[in-house]
């Protein structure tokens, strides 16, 4: 296993990580859910991620039940979790206000059985509370002990530095993760996310690295029955798109060439990117996460990195966000 810093910060988390996402405490059955949670931590993987929306608390649950006994030691391991999504229907039961994210804590942590939580992420950026009360909330997290660090998942550029600059500004912590969507079919974090928070010294921890499972190569052929996508209009939009699938065939293809697994192709390309600290990855059997920690093995030479990005085309460009609005004689200046 290999492991990268957060950012700019001391703690370490492994390249390849778990995450407990909309399986584990629902679809996934408790004792296999269990058993990948302990074939991660085996092969040393430190990082677990679970939020308190994943099957309602569910996956909390199994993630703390994983983590039970003498076997593992708390400091040998990172446990992240999330807030915002609504747990119930009580009005103040949803977003990052000071209640609802101290409330939620207390929850979180009974659910995981643990005294603390190494991260802890906004779920969303909530545009209806006050962005200083939400800082001033999760440094509250930090400065009792309850939380060692907090971060955000799918913020935006601008949303990252407004949240620095006010911590900066009343002197609290200031967010040090960012959790967004990436992968090799959605790279719209390239333009500025990665910029701010590198710029900032935060970490990147991208769910969704293969896609949902499009880019294990398991739906070239359709969707098989049972699996997820039946029920999932997030990738029935992806598997729906014939030009982008026909992208996932060539990578399919290049990495048969090449002798991998596709999904272990997208999760290694991914990781030439040093602004990502740890990939989530999912799992729903024991033999997936050992699969997804083989990504580590491979490398790609600059040729092969070329070709995949002539297969992808897909490379976000900074001119592509000032292209619509400037005089045709700025444009060879971008």
């Amino acid at each position: 296993m290999r492991y990268r810093k957060l950012g700019k910060h001391g703690i370490k988390v492994s390249e390849i990580s778990l995450g407990a996402w909309l399986t584990y405490g629902g679809t996934v059955e408790d004792q296999t859910a269990i058993n990948c949670i302990h074939t991660a931590l085996d092969n040393k993987i430190n990082f677990i991620d679970a939020a308190d929306i994943y099957a309602k608390g569910g996956a909390e649950k199994v993630v703390g039940k994983a983590l039970e006994g003498e076997t593992y030691q708390r400091k040998d391991f990172v446990v992240s979790s999330k807030v915002f999504w609504p747990m119930s229907e009580n009005v103040n039961d949803w977003g990052l206000s000071r209640k609802h994210i101290h409330d939620s804590i207390d929850g979180t942590l009974d659910r995981l059985n643990l005294d603390y939580l190494d991260i802890y992420f906004a779920h969303r950026f909530d545009s209806v509370t006050p962005l200083e009360e939400t800082v001033e909330a999760m440094d509250d997290l930090v400065r009792d002990g309850r939380v060692r660090y907090w971060g955000t998942s799918v913020w935006s550029a601008a949303q990252l530095e407004r949240a620095v600059g006010i911590a900066k500004e009343i002197g609290a912590t200031p967010p040090s993760v960012e959790q967004p969507r990436y992968n090799m079919l959605d790279r719209h974090i390239e333009l500025d996310v990665m910029e701010t928070t590198k710029y900032h010294g935060m970490g990147i921890v991208p769910w969704s690295p293969l896609a949902g499972g499009i880019l294990t190569g398991k739906y070239n052929e359709g969707i098989p029955e049972g699996s997820r996508a039946t029920t999932s209009e997030f990738m029935k939009r992806y598997l729906d798109d014939k030009q982008l699938m026909e992208k996932v065939n060539k990578v399919t293809e290049f990495a048969k060439n090449k002798g991998v697994e596709p999904g272990q192709l997208a999760l290694a390309w991914a990781l030439l990117r040093p602004e990502v600290s740890s990939l989530i990855t999912g799992a729903t059997k024991p033999e997936h996460v050992l699969s997804n920690i083989k990504a580590l093995e491979i490398e790609l030479s600059k040729d092969e990195v070329t070709q995949l990005e002539e297969i992808l085309d897909n490379k976000p460009e900074k001119h592509m966000l000032y292209n619509h609005a400037l005089p045709d004689h700025f444009k060879p200046y971008l």
